[in-house]
């Protein structure tokens, strides 16, 4: 392949999973050989440091080492102290004559435009009772990015070396939002509020009265006000006296602004809905792809100055990677204020963090190649293919081994999940060897390689639409369908269609590239199939909250009780065939893990409209241009990297993995301190141990003690976890779940109470517990 001394180079692309060719005008690819503008080579690393530090976050909340009313304090902290202090220091220190404004009333027009577009739209379709307050939040969700935790470290990682100016672009553009924008959605939820009253007490005056002071209120706000006031006064300078007691609190933001996002995505995906799924996917359309285009169109429009090529195109990428910053956590705090579409909000927020790092790192690589190199270009796609499908092929084989350790593959869905999960290995497998037969000239081989490869990568789109059916099935009692016949359509369809291309399709001979194997029909029918199983998907009916096992456990346990007792357990319970433990064991096996499916369909439904949308760009386009490119890569990413959402999603199996590493660690830690006395406890431990068995036990023991069989012979008072964890909020003893985890957890280690075995510490979840003598 050459690229020589014509107009127009034509480019075969390699990536397996559909047709590649393209072409670029002479013009764009010189203008787009100039010298890097960024430097790629710390994205990497800053990437890892902003979501590892989420993810240190999400650890401790998930594990309760800090509860969600705890971590409200640092979230007042860093919303109220550092990060307006972040912002005086740089409206004090920023220099207004080396800003290009052309770009910031780009991105503001971008901004402008992506709010009302969601408002009029979401004014249009929401239903009468709260579409007010729907178009507020959803308006603010779509354009209020977080600029300063995430968006900063990254594009100080990129451009401090190149284009260090570019850094005090995002202390100018976040105010577009906070002061102009986000106004109008809170009028929108007052009226919301004024609408809800019925007898509508409040005057509009006081309505624009009660935004007005909202907005002044807001520390951010004013301190940007205070702060551009001071650069004018001070000579953009900060006074020596104050200078280190203002880098102290805006140095604090970085690591705790992450930390806090990180505690404030615990449980949120728990909350969706089947309502909310379309919404979701909507929103997180309109801020990682609408955006960032409108941002960098804007640019490319508006910024008409007299300056090189290079720094043209490098401040027009720049508005594209701004408008992929995810959505502020903020947003959540509004619509808890507001008590309207929390469960979008929050289940939004995480899902947009999480899809932001790959779009951001493949947008900021791609931005760096030299486009001139045909070569490199298929060489480089190669190569993210081939590596992801290495590091997806490990999560596999581990997320595999513990589906079957745990035996849910023998029960729906997970049968269906399993089946996914070895077509998403075959299809790594199939990568792997393609990077090596498509270097040899073996006609035979490459056949081979690329029918393993396209039946299992075709079986990928059609198994998340078998998971979606399965999930309504089980709840619908009148429909049976036998799933055997389900696997075999999951197979056999990408069997046939591989088939029909391999019969039918014409060989493109001298074409590295499996994805154009077989010519245009390899673009068209996996096109439609694609498009077919990702409709299936949004027929998914997720009525089945994320509940607790209480009423299963309940149930089953109700058939034991019926016998007649013959006697009391009053010590730890030593049978080997004991009927709570077995219900405990039963419900491992029985949890359908709903919301996680639920969330994996949805995020591989993003992946499929990703591929349909690349088969109709190149059908239809013969020049799709850089922005394809870059859907290509991200294609590839996420065909050949599933692994890693499977990994993440079943791969730590709570009851396989999780609890039992827990019950190793509380049986080695507290197994050593059974006959602790108990005036060696902690003071917190004895006080709180003192006041529940004086003043709650005797109301606790009436309440949620049940009388339950745990042998033949023998019966037992206990109760389950999760119901003292209700009892202890009903009673205001805890103020969120974490802190009543944290209380039984001293009940535990005082002596109160403890596990009816003695292997699992207190857990807000269906174990049986009793009260100690």
């Amino acid at each position: 392949m050459t690229a020589g001394g014509r107009g127009r180079v034509n480019i075969m692309m390699e990536a397996p999973e559909r047709s590649r060719s393209f072409n670029f005008s002479s013009e764009e690819l010189d203008s787009s050989a100039l010298s890097s503008s960024m430097s790629i080579d710390r994205l990497f690393p800053a990437l890892l440091e902003c979501f590892g530090i989420i993810l240190c976050g999400y650890i401790a909340g998930r594990a309760n080492i800090i509860t969600s009313t705890q971590a409200k304090g640092l979230g007042s902290f860093v919303s109220k102290f550092a990060l307006p202090a972040l912002l005086f220091k740089n409206m004090v220190l920023l220099d207004f004559g080396n800003v290009i404004w052309p770009f910031l009333w780009s991105i503001l027009i971008a901004k402008v435009c992506v709010f009302f577009l969601v408002c009029i739209l979401t004014l249009i379709v929401a239903s009468p009772v709260s579409r007010y307050s729907k178009a507020g939040l959803f308006s603010i969700f779509a354009t209020q990015s977080n600029d300063f935790a995430l968006g900063y470290p990254i594009v100080e990682a990129l451009y401090q070396s190149t284009y260090p100016e570019y850094l005090q672009y995002i202390y100018l553009v976040a105010p577009v939002s906070l002061m102009f924008l986000n106004p109008i959605g809170f009028a929108l939820c007052e009226i919301q509020k004024w609408k809800d009253q019925g007898n509508h007490q409040q005057s509009k005056v006081v309505i624009v009265g009660v935004v007005v002071l909202q907005v002044i209120k807001n520390p951010i706000v004013f301190m940007v006000v205070i702060g551009i006031i001071a650069h004018f006064v001070l000579h953009q300078t900060i006074p020596v006296f104050m200078a280190q007691f203002v880098d102290g609190l805006a140095n604090s933001f970085g690591g705790a602004a992450l930390f806090y996002l990180g505690l404030s995505m615990v449980g949120q995906l728990g909350k969706l809905t089947k309502s909310t799924v379309v919404t979701l996917i909507l929103l997180t359309t309109a801020k990682l792809l609408l955006m960032p285009l409108i941002c960098k169109d804007m640019v490319d429009l508006l910024d008409k100055r007299n300056t090189s090529a290079l720094n043209h195109s490098s401040l027009s990428d720049y508005a594209f990677l701004y408008g992929v910053f995810p959505t502020a956590p903020s947003v959540a705090i509004y619509a808890v204020y507001y008590n309207a579409e929390l469960e979008v909000v929050t289940a939004g927020m995480v899902i947009s963090t999480f899809l932001s790092a790959p779009i951001m790192y493949v947008s900021a690589w791609l931005l760096t190649i030299r486009w001139t190199d045909p070569q490199r270009l298929m060489n480089s796609l190669q190569n993210v293919s081939f590596n992801i499908s290495i590091v997806s092929l490990v999560a596999l084989v581990w997320t595999i081994a513990v589906m079957f350790l745990s035996k849910k593959f023998k029960r729906l869905p997970h049968l269906f999940t399993v089946n996914l999960f070895f077509a998403q290995v075959l299809t790594c497998i199939g990568m792997i060897l393609w990077n090596f037969v498509v270097k040899e000239n073996n006609f035979i081989g490459q056949v081979l390689t690329f029918t393993l490869l396209c039946t299992s990568l075709y079986s990928t789109f059609i198994w998340p639409g078998l998971i979606a059916l399965s999930l309504v099935l089980l709840k619908s009692e009148d429909l049976k369908v036998s799933p055997g016949m389900l696997v075999i359509a999951g197979w056999g369809i990408p069997a046939l269609i591989t088939a029909v291309l391999l019969i039918c399709g014409e060989k493109m001979f001298g074409v590295i590239d499996a994805a154009f194997f077989y010519g245009r029909a390899q673009v068209i029918i996996p096109g439609e199939v694609i498009f077919l199983f990702s409709d299936l998907v949004h027929f998914i009916v997720y009525e089945h909250q994320t509940e607790y096992s209480c009423n299963l456990s309940g149930l089953i346990i109700s058939l034991f009780v019926s016998l007649p007792p013959s006697g009391q357990c009053e010590s730890r319970c030593e049978s080997t065939d004991c009927l709570l433990v077995q219900v405990e064991e039963l419900q491992q096996v029985a949890d359908r893990q709903v919301a996680r499916h639920v969330l994996m369909c949805l995020l591989l439904t993003v992946s499929l409209l990703a591929n349909l949308s690349s088969c109709v760009w190149l059908l239809f386009n013969h020049n799709p241009g850089r922005l394809y490119l870059e859907l290509l890569f991200f294609c590839a990413v996420v065909n050949y990297g599933q692994g890693l959402l499977s990994f993440a999603l079943f791969g730590l199996d709570k009851h396989l993995i999780l609890l039992p590493f827990k019950k190793r660690l509380y049986s080695l830690w507290y197994g050593k301190q059974e006959e602790q006395p108990q005036s060696d406890l902690p003071e917190e431990i004895r006080m709180t141990c003192t006041q529940f068995t004086k003043y709650h036990k005797q109301q606790c023991f009436h309440d949620i003690v049940k009388k339950r069989r745990c042998g033949k012979k023998t019966m037992v008072d206990c109760f389950l976890g999760c119901e003292l964890v209700e009892w202890l909020l009903q009673v205001g003893l805890a103020q969120d779940r974490g802190e009543a985890v944290l209380y039984g957890t001293r009940l535990q280690e005082g002596g109160v109470l403890q596990h009816i075995k003695q292997e699992y510490s207190f857990q807000d979840s269906p174990l049986y517990y009793r009260f100690m003598a």
